[in-house]
């Protein structure tokens, strides 16, 4: 086939047979492009938001305390569960798995704790508002950890109570409560729950809310590195592009630009953690045999009700220093089969993917997305998209360019010595 001079004179140039062929240089970007990668880039990432209703937070004390906690297999119903038992440091706080296994096998995908503490909701529906109440669904859940209130109340004092004392001050007198009891065990341990004195409920569920105090200032300190994406960003802000070049190849910079533009990733994945920490309907399909689940709307109404919400008082959050929580409140059938959008960062080493597990590559997200199928319910938040095979090789060879380390103390990222 011949070839013009006008197209021999384009290839000459460096990028020049690229942009022939594909479109704009991969590495050219507009001054609004750059702003937008600036947005995306984790050096934008600000400080750490203080979790007011966590005043220990941010101690190191606790921080100390949740990181034993966070591997103690005892707190669970058959003491071999714990914490990092789904959330696994070496891979990255999740688990490898479709679906979460604990003493049972959960509905749903195990997501990871990297970041959460910059989520203003927890879990896939939002039926939590920090990483403290998130921490204390599992450890009553009859397929998780499987335990009860008094259970972990007792344990508590038998193995921590000296640091719990430095934190918290003294425990309470526990002389009263059963060994096993709490409002979601069985249904002895339930009426067991209901025999004890409001006083006593009330003094064994501070225990339990400092309990999940103080994992989540452990969980805290664990959060997102830069990948090679941000060393891409931070050459080209400050003006090496050569360098910038060099990091992403052709094919990972035309996927960027894909995933800023026509893929219209960044509609909802922005930001430097690529969320926008908000919930979505996009049309995917219930596993046949399972009851339609109904997402956000549900999660809504939990955490509007939790007794362990920003607003209860077994929060440390001052009146008025709440207001997702008043937020959520107004939301409607709009998050109809919504779900929590996840961060990107690293998304190419935590398969399977979706709140339900079952899409096992990179490659069929993007399917998925690019057909945009009508959700069974709700509005589907997704459109077609169109895109090629040759675009959709460019968007993963882009996305493999978002894992990195994690920013976390190398100690915290293991079993305590």
């Amino acid at each position: 086939m011949a070839v013009s001079a006008a197209a021999v004179a384009v290839a000459a140039s460096g990028y020049g047979l690229w942009s022939f062929m594909r479109g704009p240089e991969p590495h050219a970007w507009s001054p609004e492009q750059r702003r937008t990668l600036e947005s995306l880039w984790i050096g934008s990432l600000p400080p750490l938001p203080p979790d007011p209703s966590n005043a220990v937070g941010d101690d190191p004390r606790a921080v100390a305390l949740g990181h034993r906690l966070y591997f103690d297999t005892a707190f669970s119903r058959n003491g071999e569960v714990s914490c990092a038992t789904c959330h696994q440091p070496e891979k990255l706080f999740t688990d490898g798995l479709p679906l979460a296994k604990a003493i049972g096998t959960t509905k749903r995908h195990t997501p990871t704790v990297v970041g959460t503490a910059y989520s203003p909701w927890l879990f896939w529906d939002g039926r939590k508002d920090s990483q403290w109440s998130q921490t204390l669904a599992p450890m009553e859940d009859p397929v998780e950890h499987g335990g009860t209130r008094a259970q972990y109340a007792h344990l508590i004092a038998r193995r921590y109570a000296e640091p719990y004392l430095e934190l918290f001050g003294p425990l309470p007198d526990l002389s009263r409560v059963p060994a096993h009891a709490g409002p979601n065990g069985t249904e002895e341990e339930r009426a067991a729950w209901s025999a004890m004195s409001p006083e006593d409920r009330d003094a064994v569920n501070r225990v339990y809310a400092n309990l999940g105090k103080a994992i989540a200032a452990y969980e805290r300190r664990i959060n997102p590195g830069p990948s090679r994406f941000d060393d891409y960003v931070a050459a080209l802000l400050g003006g090496d592009s050569p360098r910038a070049a060099s990091i992403l190849s052709l094919d990972e910079a035309s996927g960027l630009r894909l995933f800023i533009g026509d893929a219209q990733c960044t509609n909802c994945h922005n930001g430097p953690l690529l969320t926008n920490h908000g919930f979505h309907n996009v049309g995917l399909p219930e596993p046949p045999g399972t009851a339609f689940d109904s997402g956000r709307i549900s999660g809504v109404k939990q955490v509007v009700a939790d007794e362990f919400n920003c607003e209860s008082s077994y929060s440390d959050a001052p009146e008025g220093l709440c207001e997702e929580l008043r937020f959520a409140k107004g939301q409607g059938f709009e998050i109809l089969g919504a779900f929590k959008v996840p961060s990107l960062r690293n998304v190419a080493e935590t398969a399977p993917y979706t709140h339900l597990g079952t899409t096992p590559t990179l490659r069929g997200v993007l399917e998925h997305y690019n057909k945009a199928p009508t959700p069974f319910m709700g509005h589907s938040d997704l459109v077609p998209l169109d895109l090629s095979e040759d675009e959709f090789r460019r968007l993963e060879s882009f996305l493999r360019a978002l894992s990195g380390p994690l920013d976390a103390p190398p100690e915290l990222l293991g079993p305590p010595s």
